[in-house]
């Protein structure tokens, strides 16, 4: 029993001095690698070129973005008049692409620095994207509408438009879903690839078109100078009219009554408004000439009663 406890000591002895040499061979390495110098020349000259490399990707960025700007600027002081925000808008997209595009190649540039191979990784990265566009097809199709519709500048956040049987207010623009607020309150959220076709009821003035009922009995020159005269000032009353409403003359007739038609340039998304401000004035002006003929019938009616009870009293 004693022999084999003794060889048994004996090698548990040889493994802990075994595993002691192997932990001051690995401190000796350790320790060599750290008061190696050329290590830390490359780490201090990929530190240096880090830094570089950022600093510079900065300064290329700030470069093109001021490149841009002035771009923009001349465009938009040029001759041809064009919506101002459209250039906001495919400036702010030329800048984002332009980040994107400078601080991914710095990433591929760090990377490589590191000794990381980003060739394997943009393989993989391509192979990703294809299996991502291919399952998400809709919503690239949403996106690049979407991309569209900002570059194009078909239409902003507040205006008035209708896609399909959808009208409302333009709330939110993204590149995904575009949010329409109608007039009674509810909220469309259309995905962009879903539109299209896009009606902008906010890119111009708009016309408004009022028609009148008028009785036969009445003459046209009388109704129109009615008329002509119920919109005199209707301008100042109604900021949203561009200028004096013209009255066209007779769009119908029938053997009871004639139609006269109203023409109205006004500003954007206020058809409805004017509309009913040159209704309320023609209505008010025939009230008010009603009103008239009616106490001249009265007044007349009264003077031919006094005349005849006193002819029979004389």
């Amino acid at each position: 029993m004693l022999p084999f406890q003794f060889a048994q000591g004996y090698n548990s002895g040889g493994g802990a001095v075994a595993a002691v040499g192997e932990a001051l061979r690995w401190t000796d390495k350790f320790w060599n690698r750290i008061a190696d110098p050329d290590m830390w020349l490359n780490i201090m000259f990929s530190s240096i070129r880090i830094i570089i490399i950022f600093i510079i990707t900065r300064i290329v960025i700030k470069v093109v973005y001021r490149i841009i700007d002035r771009s923009m600027g001349r465009k938009q002081e040029g001759k041809i008049r064009v919506n101002p925000r459209r250039f906001v808008t495919v400036g702010e997209l030329l800048k984002n692409a332009t980040s994107i595009t400078c601080n991914f190649i710095m990433i591929l540039l760090l990377l490589s620095e590191i000794n990381i191979q980003v060739g394997p990784l943009l393989a993989s990265a391509g192979v990703l994207g294809l299996a991502i566009g291919f399952g998400a097809q809709g919503l690239v199709k949403d996106v690049i509408t979407g991309f569209f519709i900002i570059l194009e500048d078909q239409f902003a956040v507040g205006d008035v438009i209708q896609t399909g049987t959808y009208k409302g207010t333009v709330e939110v623009i993204g590149l995904r879903t575009t949010k329409l607020v109608s007039w009674q309150g509810e909220v469309h959220i259309i995905p962009n690839g879903a539109i299209a076709s896009v009606t902008n009821y906010s890119m111009s003035n708009s016309l408004a078109v009022v028609d009148i009922p008028m009785k036969a009995d009445l003459s046209l020159d009388e109704s129109v100078h009615l008329v002509k005269k119920s919109l005199v000032g209707i301008e100042e009353r109604d900021l949203n009219i561009v200028k004096v409403p013209d009255v066209l003359g007779i769009q119908s007739m029938s053997t009871s009554e004639y139609v006269v038609r109203i023409v109205a340039e006004c500003m954007p998304n206020s058809r409805a408004s004017v509309e009913r401000q040159i209704q309320g004035d023609v209505k008010k002006t025939l009230e008010y000439r009603e009103m008239n003929n009616q106490a001249a019938l009265e007044q007349a009616a009264a003077l031919e009663k006094d005349e005849g009870d006193g002819t029979g009293g004389a």
